[in-house]
């Protein structure tokens, strides 16, 4: 069996990892940030070994280098180390087990509550952090930071997942960590050394012709039963069951049941101090 592909292989050979078919014609642009990008495969089994000595503050600033609406810099993160708290929230967030494994397990948080006090210190209103629009320019630049620190992470060798299910109990997720109004909890990530005694596989994705559209939206579905097929294959590779990707996400998107809690969502953000307007 030969190796799975990693960020020192080829563009190339990631490439047909990650769509299960050829490259286009014409050689691909070699580049270690490409390559590194397309190695990335979700971690859910972490070794004991810690997170070298300033990776975190590195990823950090990688993340702050992302891009940020209007230099908002509307996010803010809690690393998590104490194998207590993250016991705790493994259980609020879905009882998934390898949140307490990870020795790193980060909590992205979109924070308005930083620009209130700005504009509360100098005794200024407020208004506009009333509106939809703040609450979705927050969690965009928590996401593009998120994205940034991960690509670090896997840059220094180490692995990641997110956790969406932080949003399961977004107010007990903001009292185990302290959270004031206006704060919200958008996604967890566990970070550590990927245990080698449970590989992981690159997930094979949509072909590119099913979301790069050129010009105008060109549609794609058609794309969507070879897909089907190819993440069948791949699940029955890993053992799983042989699950195709449309079956996958109509049981998660059926019925508010399938959102595990967060359907109530904006129920909770505007107890958190987000008005939604």
């Amino acid at each position: 069996m030969t190796d799975a592909p990693t960020s020192s292989s080829s563009l190339a050979d990631l490439w047909k990892a990650r769509y299960r078919q050829p490259p286009p014609d014409g050689a691909l642009p070699e580049n270690v940030v490409v390559r590194s990008l397309m190695a990335h495969r979700s971690v859910r089994s972490f070794s004991t070994a810690p997170v070298p000595q300033g990776v975190l503050e590195s990823a950090i600033a990688a993340a702050q280098s992302a891009s940020s609406s209007c230099n908002f810099q509307a996010w803010s993160v809690v690393a998590v180390t104490d194998p207590q708290r993250r016991a705790r929230l493994a259980k609020l967030a879905g009882e998934q087990a390898f949140i307490a494994q990870a020795p790193l397990f980060l909590v992205w948080v979109a924070d308005l509550s930083r620009l209130e006090h700005v504009a509360e210190a100098q005794a200024q209103p407020h208004v506009a952090l009333d509106y939809l629009e703040s609450f979705v320019m927050a969690v965009a630049d928590t996401s593009f930071a998120a994205q940034n620190a991960a690509a670090a992470f896997e840059s220094f060798g180490l692995g990641i997942v997110y956790v969406g299910a932080v949003r399961n109990h977004p107010s007990e997720i903001a009292s185990e960590l302290g959270l004031p109004p206006r704060t919200v909890a958008v996604f967890g990530m566990c970070v550590g050394h990927p245990d080698r005694r449970h590989p992981t596989a690159i997930k094979p994705r949509l072909p590119q012709s099913a979301v790069l559209h050129r010009e105008k939206y060109a549609g794609g579905e058609e794309e969507i039963p070879a897909y089907d097929a190819c993440m069948t294959r791949f699940r029955t590779e890993q053992g799983l069951s042989a699950q195709d990707w449309s079956t996958s996400v109509i049981g998660r998107v059926r019925d508010a049941a399938a959102l595990h809690g967060r359907d109530r969502l904006r129920t909770e953000l505007v107890r958190r101090g987000f008005e939604l307007r």
